[in-house]
This record gives structure tokens, sequence and C-alpha cells, in this order.
């Protein structure tokens, strides 16, 4: 199937739903004293990869300039990567444990995925990616 939007990477679809269940399962959770702490670095770093995958992918015609924002995304999931972690060994009490664990797997997934997204895409046919 050619790839024709960002949103038919599943990288983009794997970030984005990921970062959906973050803001509704787990940063919901997190007590008011974490609003400018744990919550606000959380739901940025979450909420920051789908975009800089199409933001990248509107790029698609400079490698370089792509895999700078697929590199970019790879550091926005490490970091949240942490604040997950952070969440569950801190706020075990108030989120659910498996969708936690659940939550970092997709991460690492998606982590993998923007790695061999970068390597692989000087390999892609040009053509077959339309406007």
């Amino acid at each position: 199937m050619a790839i024709q939007s960002f949103k038919d990477l599943y990288v983009y679809q794997n970030a984005y739903s990921s970062a959906v269940v973050v803001m509704k399962d787990v940063v919901v959770k997190l007590p008011a004293s974490e609003r400018y702490g744990l919550v606000d670095q959380l739901g940025r770093s979450a909420k920051a990869i789908a975009p800089l995958i199409a933001e990248g992918f509107a790029k698609k015609h400079m490698p370089k300039s792509f895999k700078k924002y697929l590199d970019d995304a790879m550091g926005e999931c490490n970091e949240t990567i942490v604040h997950i972690s952070y969440c569950m060994d801190i706020y075990g009490g108030n989120i659910d444990k498996k969708i936690c664990e659940r939550l970092l797997k997709n991460y690492d997934l998606i982590n993998k995925q923007l790695y061999k997204l970068s390597l692989a895409w000087k390999n892609f046919n040009r053509k077959d990616l339309r406007p």
C-alpha cells in the first residue's frame, strides 16, 4: 500500500492512540499537586510525538529534515517512558498498573518504529508519495 499521508504510518497511529490513553487514563488520575509537574510534562511529551511525525512527513522530500523530526519524536518518546514510570512508581495506587505497563510496551515499540522508519526512509519510492 502506498503511503499517501502521515496517517498511513503505523507509528503515527500507534503514537496518537497511545497519547489518547495517556491523557484519558493516566494524566487525569494524577493528584492536583502534580499539575505543573508530572501532569504537564507527561501530557506534553505524550502529545508531541504524533505531531512531530506529521510535521516531519510534510518534509518527506528532504530526508535529513524528516529524520530530524523522527529523532525529536524518539526523544519525546523516551521522555514519555520516564514519566509513565514515575506515575507507576510514585502514584501506583491511583493509576492502573496494567495500563501503564501496556503504555510502556507501546512507547518502546513506537521508539523502535521511529528508528526503523528513519533508517528505511531513504529506500522508499518517492513516486508512491502523493500529496
